[in-house]
């Protein structure tokens, strides 16, 4: 039921951070993954250390999103359907909401529900034919909380989460999922950048930024990236099929709201 061994993948930003860590526990899994991001030699490496064969990655930038479909129709064309993709782009830079020029909400807007509606699209064809697909978002606890300091973040996340819910309703008769993960404080460069941030407009140092995101955290502790994956890899497994148009949480306990 947790085995996705002859299912193939398609994991957007993965050649870093928790987009590689879910390419690692779906490879491991046993499907064939195809990483998709901007940099060709990350994603060589990334690709060399998946677990399994038949991996395979493609190269675009996320804020072209013609090209972003044109990868996606030329790897189905030339290697067949995908079972599951994951969406997962950078988020957009912090900041308050009121200093946001609104050209960043066009930019995130692009980048993240165009392209998560550019590449369902593409997929879910096969997916139908196969009577299995499952799609999950990256996406953040934003959704449930908005974080201060995230003002073009929260807006974007919440609109994926609502287009995500909306798709899931729409195609769940044909045996598609389609689910939000939302990863709290993770070790990522993401993390890393918005601690800087934080300190350098607040006058302080990283250590007591960290100490103050940590006292948010019931559990004490930042996540590893490999936690968000696990959450990521039952929700495209077959274990997961009556599972569709939730957010998942894993934040160690991070979020007050039921």
């Amino acid at each position: 039921m947790h085995s996705l061994q002859g299912k193939r993948a398609l994991v957007c930003g993965s050649s870093q951070g928790i987009g590689h860590a879910a390419a690692v526990e779906l490879a491991g899994r046993g499907a064939r993954v195809t990483l998709f991001s901007r940099d060709a030699t990350a994603l060589a490496r990334a690709a060399a250390e998946l677990p399994g064969a038949g991996h395979t990655f493609l190269v675009a930038d996320f804020s072209d999103n013609d090209a972003v479909r044109s990868a996606a129709v030329s790897e189905i064309r030339d290697r067949g359907a995908f079972h599951v993709l994951v969406n997962n782009t950078g988020g957009p830079s912090p900041g308050p909401v009121l200093d946001a020029v609104p050209e960043a909400f066009i930019a995130a807007f692009r980048a993240h529900v165009v392209n998560n509606q550019i590449l369902a699209q593409t997929v879910i064809p096969g997916m139908k034919d196969a009577g299995y697909g499952r799609i999950v978002n990256i996406v953040s606890t934003s959704v449930r909380e908005p974080i201060a300091g995230l003002g073009v973040s929260n807006t974007i996340r919440a609109s994926v989460a609502g287009w995500a819910k909306t798709l899931a309703g729409e195609v769940a008769r044909f045996g598609i999922t389609v689910n939000n993960v939302l990863p709290g404080y993770t070790k990522t460069a993401r993390l890393e950048s918005i601690i800087k941030t934080r300190a350098t407009t607040a006058s302080r140092t990283t250590s007591e930024i960290e100490r103050d995101m940590l006292a948010q955290v019931p559990a004490g502790r930042f996540a590893e990236s490999h936690e968000v994956a696990a959450a990521i890899g039952f929700l495209a497994s077959p274990a997961a099929a009556y599972v569709t148009g939730v957010s998942l949480p894993v934040d160690g306990g991070r979020i007050a709201a039921l």
